[in-house]
C-alpha cells in the first residue's frame, strides 16, 4: 500500500505538466466573476420590484434560485476536472507506453488504480468546496442570503464529483481517452435529464415519469446527491416561495431520504471491484 500515496502524487504531477490547474483556475474565476455579477443584479432587481400581491418571498425565491444554479455550476465544474483527471488513467496512459511500467511490481495494477483516485479525489474534493463556499459568500454579499444548510450540501456536491471521477475511472479500462471523456459528459447529461424528466412527471403528476427519473438518478447518484443538496438548502421554505424553489434549475430538488449515503458508498464499493476486476484482466 506504500504505492498508493505515491502513484496519488504521480497523477498530482502530471496534471501539472499538462497544466489542467491553470486552465481550471481560469474559468473558475471568470466563473465566480459572472456569477457575482448576475447575483449583485438580481438582488437589486428584486429590492426594486413591487411585488405585494404575489404570495412568494422574492428576496428567499432568488437567493435560492441563483445559489441553486451556482451549486449546478459548480457541480459541472468539478466533473469536467474529475473527467480530465481520469479519462485516461488505464488506455490512455497505456496507449502513450507510461502505463506499463508502473503496473509491474512492486506498484500493481491495483495500487495504481486506487492511487488515481485518490489524486482525484485530492485535486476535486477541496476545489468543490472551495468554489461552493465563494458562491455561499457572493450570495449573502450580493443579497444577504444564506442557505438553510451550508456544510451537508457542499459536501454532497463534492461526493457527486467523485462519483464522475470512479465512473472515468472505470471507462478509462475499456475506452480511449477522448471516448472515455465523450461517455462521462453523456452520462452526466442524461443524469440532468433524469432530473428533468423528474420535474416534469411532478408537474403532470406522471408516475411514469417520476419512476423513470427516480431510478435513474439512483443509478447515476451524483444526480440524486445534487437534488438532495438542492432541497437542503431551502429546506425551510414553505407555500408557494418553497413550491417555486423546488422545481430549481437543472432537475429540481427532492429530498433523498437516509439511505442515500450508504447507497453512495455501497456504489463506490461496486464501481471500485468492477473496474480493478476488469483492470486485472485486460491485456496491456
Amino acid at each position: 500500500m506504500r504505492a498508493v500515496p505515491i502513484i496519488a502524487g504521480y497523477a498530482l504531477q502530471e496534471a501539472l505538466r499538462r497544466r489542467i490547474f491553470h486552465v481550471v483556475l481560469l474559468l473558475t474565476l471568470l466563473y465566480l466573476g459572472l456569477y457575482w455579477l448576475g447575483a449583485d443584479t438580481a438582488f437589486e432587481e428584486v429590492a426594486d420590484f413591487s411585488g405585494d400581491d404575489v404570495p412568494v418571498d422574492d428576496h428567499e425565491l432568488t437567493g435560492g434560485t441563483l445559489f441553486g444554479l451556482s451549486m449546478f455550476g459548480t457541480l459541472f465544474l468539478g466533473a469536467v476536472l474529475a473527467a480530465f483527471l481520469t479519462l485516461g488513467v488505464v488506455r490512455g496512459d497505456a496507449e502513450r507506453g507510461l502505463l506499463q511500467p508502473l503496473v509491474v511490481r512492486p506498484v500493481g495494477r491495483g495500487a495504481l488504480l486506487v492511487g488515481r483516485f485518490l489524486g482525484a479525489a485530492a485535486v476535486c474534493v477541496p476545489y468543490v468546496l472551495l468554489v461552493y463556499t465563494a458562491c455561499a459568500l457572493i450570495t449573502r454579499a450580493a443579497g444577504d442570503w444564506w442557505p438553510d444548510e451550508f456544510l451537508r450540501p457542499g459536501v454532497q456536491l463534492a461526493v457527486g464529483v467523485l462519483v464522475i471521477a470512479i465512473l472515468g475511472l472505470l471507462g478509462s479500462v475499456f475506452l480511449t481517452a477522448t471516448a472515455n471523456g465523450i461517455t462521462i459528459f453523456m452520462v452526466f447529461g442524461a443524469g440532468l435529464v433524469a432530473g428533468l424528466l423528474g420535474q416534469i412527471g411532478d408537474v403532470l403528476e406522471s408516475e411514469t415519469l417520476q419512476t423513470v427519473a427516480e431510478r435513474t438518478s439512483w443509478a447515476l447518484p451524483f444526480e440524486a446527491l445534487y437534488q438532495d443538496a438542492l432541497y437542503r438548502i431551502t429546506s425551510e421554505s414553505r407555500g408557494l416561495t418553497g413550491l417555486a424553489i423546488e422545481l430549481g434549475p437543472f432537475g429540481g430538488s427532492e429530498a433523498a431520504g437516509p439511505n442515500l449515503p450508504l447507497w453512495v458508498i455501497g456504489y463506490f464499493v461496486v464501481v471500485l471491484g468492477v473496474t480493478l476486476a476488469a483492470f486485472a484482466r485486460k491485456d496491456l
